[in-house]
């Protein structure tokens, strides 16, 4: 959430960077603005009624108390008494409904996201590896997992419905390796602590990372099977909520940061919107497995936390020799969260494009705003808002895929990347 601070006193400035994501961002300061412009009158309203019922206090003190100039006095007194607390009722609900519009606005872009609104505006910073050739035509994942039996469409959908999959023998051996890869480079090499938080949050927890109360269509609200319960439960979307949620309303030590975490989840999504996209294989699911990195700076080394843990996600994707490049995002293409985005698109030669395979991001203050995360940077001084940062390391099912097409054999096996062998327990995928 933006500083409402900061937004009233540089209306113009904030409108400008938010039309760079989209118009429709910008125009949603409109409502904030008049809000804004009410706000300021209730105030002033208030410090005048108030200044008027001390000046009746000070008249009644000195006045006789049978005299009708008391009688009066008092009157006044009674009435502004309940004009300046209509008053401040009414700046109570105006700030309630600045907040509630507030929320809605997304994170401004850094100075350093180009222009543009959408991908085709994205500028890819650095390219890692080359494009494995084929003395064949390299196949789609869905018809290597299919042809392998590793990978079962139909029985997922039987199960429950579209985009869910099975995962056969060597196929869910796989993920598992992934899963155990990656969370031993992360916590072993580069310092993260290993987190297993719940899989179900409360919607405190998804306003503080921002998914509510914008994007409540894309998550999977749980019934609520206990009327005396005062929240809702949703299965989570990605382990970034949990994870991140951890110091919600805390004030944090200075010299504990920054904290670097590290977790495995199940994420769940409902994909509204996505209708006919991506209908075949596993790259766009409601059910996916992500290991996730997640880190908490001081403002002043927030551009430094967000390049290292990008550069970490990285190197999960260099340790298994998979192709890729590195897009930082315009600012029409970021997640509204978001104030720097670079994505990690790895190479899908079944498909001949790159695919996303982990976004990278830092959102400044936005969600440490919304989540009340904070810290003293020194003893006794006044607590400020942290940084947040986070990317999938990787999104696993999005890594089987790159495997299973990078490595793909004329054949119909799939070799299985050096690193993960001591993981996997062979050398070449040939079957369930």
């Amino acid at each position: 959430m933006l500083d409402l601070r900061h937004v009233v006193d540089h209306m113009d400035d904030v409108r400008a960077a938010l039309a760079r994501r989209s118009p429709a961002a910008a125009a949603a300061l409109a409502p904030i603005a008049e809000l804004g412009q009410k706000r300021r009158e209730l105030i002033a309203l208030s410090e005048s009624k108030a200044a008027a019922r001390n000046q009746a206090n000070e008249k009644m003190a000195k006045a006789d108390k049978k005299s009708a100039e008391f009688t009066e006095q008092r009157e006044a007194l009674k009435r502004l008494s309940g004009e300046i607390k209509d008053a401040e009722q009414a700046l109570k609900e105006v700030e309630a409904k600045i907040q509630e519009q507030l929320a809605l606005v997304p994170n401004l872009p850094d100075p350093s996201v180009p222009d543009g609104q959408d991908e085709s505006h994205n500028v890819v910073v650095r390219t890692w590896g080359d494009k494995p050739s084929y003395g064949f035509t390299p196949k789609s994942h869905w018809d290597i997992g299919e042809g392998l039996g590793v990978l079962d469409f139909a029985r997922g959908a039987k199960l429950s419905g579209s985009r869910f999959t099975v995962l056969w023998g060597a196929a869910a051996r796989l993920e598992r390796a992934l899963i155990n890869f990656m969370l031993d480079l992360h916590t072993r090499e580069q310092g993260y602590t290993e987190i297993l938080p719940p899989f179900l949050v409360k919607d405190a927890a998804l306003f503080g990372t921002g998914q509510l109360p914008k994007f409540a269509d894309d998550l999977f609200k749980t019934h609520k099977s206990d009327p005396e319960r005062a929240y809702d439960l949703y299965l989570i979307p990605t382990a970034e909520v949990p994870v991140t949620n951890l110091h919600a309303d805390e004030i944090l030590d200075a010299d504990k940061l920054p904290l670097a975490y590290t977790a495995y989840t199940p994420c769940f999504r409902a994909e509204a919107g996505s209708h006919g996209k991506d209908v075949r294989g596993l790259i766009r699911q409601h059910q996916f497995d992500k290991v996730e990195l997640v880190r908490f700076s001081t403002p002043e080394t927030s551009a430094e936390s967000h390049e290292k843990l990008t550069q970490h996600a990285e190197e999960v994707l260099k340790r298994l020799k998979l192709h890729y490049r590195v897009s930082l995002l315009c600012a029409g293409d970021m997640g509204g969260a978001s104030q720097k985005t670079y994505d990690l698109e790895v190479w899908l030669p079944g498909q001949g494009l790159y695919r996303e395979i982990s976004s990278c991001s830092n959102f400044g203050d936005y969600q440490a705003r919304r989540a009340a995360i904070r810290y003293r940077p020194e003893p006794k001084a006044k607590p400020r808002l942290l940084h947040t940062q986070n990317g999938s390391a990787l999104a696993v099912g999005r890594t089987v895929i790159a495997i299973l097409e990078q490595y793909q054999q004329q054949d119909g096996t799939v070799v299985v990347p050096e690193v993960l062998r001591p993981f996997m327990g062979c050398e070449v995928i040939k079957g369930v």
